[in-house]
């Protein structure tokens, strides 16, 4: 990992499908800290629109005493992998690569992002999305996009070539192996996880919005969720 000192843009190895690895960016909060949060972001679409929220919350944990570390997933973002190659296996050991390379204590998943949830260290999950409700809001997304434009695509065939082909769904290539994890993935459960809602931040989720936006209240108040818990626990 490069750069140093309090929030930083650097880079760290990735773990590739194909082996070898990648170089990946990291937006982190970093000062040594005792409690160092993992945080693993929103999906596609959701991905866009809750960004600032996310980095707006990391910023709130730093503020609370707490380091914080955003790595760039293979095929997001930045990345030059092609997304299409990835797998949710490919990506969870990816993340179990960055909980070494950081020293992570804790981990906060947003919606879809529990998916990748690690099941050894506790963890946060804010707003948790299985994969087949992630999938049904992307099909039915391009759907309406496809009426609009004037011709008819219909969802089961659409799943029908995601599962062979893969499928291109709110601008992100999904390969087919990853297409049939969704299908079926759901969180982990463990006994090490809090559930955060939207109810319990106030507000309208941001993924309900049409553009990316943000709300700086809300990303408070899950940092201060987050950090008054870890404060609990000594």
């Amino acid at each position: 990992m490069s750069g140093s000192g309090a929030r930083t843009i650097a880079t760290w190895q990735a773990p590739l499908v194909c082996g070898g690895s990648s170089d990946e960016l990291l937006f982190t909060f970093n000062r040594a800290r005792e409690r160092r949060v993992l945080v693993l972001p929103a999906l596609f679409d959701e991905a866009n629109k809750m960004r600032r929220f996310t980095v707006q919350m990391m910023h709130a944990l730093k503020e609370r005493g707490v380091d914080s570390f955003l790595p760039d997933l293979p095929g997001c973002n930045e990345s030059l992998e092609p997304l299409e190659l990835q797998t949710l296996e490919s990506w969870r050991t990816v993340v179990e690569a960055a909980m070494e390379a950081f020293d992570i204590t804790d981990v906060l998943t947003i919606r879809a992002g529990t998916l990748l949830s690690p099941p050894s260290l506790p963890t946060w999950h804010f707003a948790p999305l299985s994969g087949p409700k992630l999938l049904r809001a992307m099909i039915r997304a391009r759907t309406i996009a496809a009426r609009e434009a004037g011709h008819e695509e219909s969802s089961e065939g659409l799943i029908e070539l995601g599962r062979k082909e893969g499928l291109m769904l709110a601008g992100w290539h999904i390969g087919p192996k990853m297409f049939r994890e969704l299908e079926t993935a759901e969180p982990v459960q463990t006994d090490f996880q809090t559930v955060v809602t939207q109810k319990d931040l106030g507000g309208r989720g941001l993924w309900l919005r049409a553009e990316p936006d943000d709300d700086y209240k809300a990303s408070k108040a899950l940092a201060a969720i987050i950090a008054g818990e870890l404060e609990d626990a000594g």
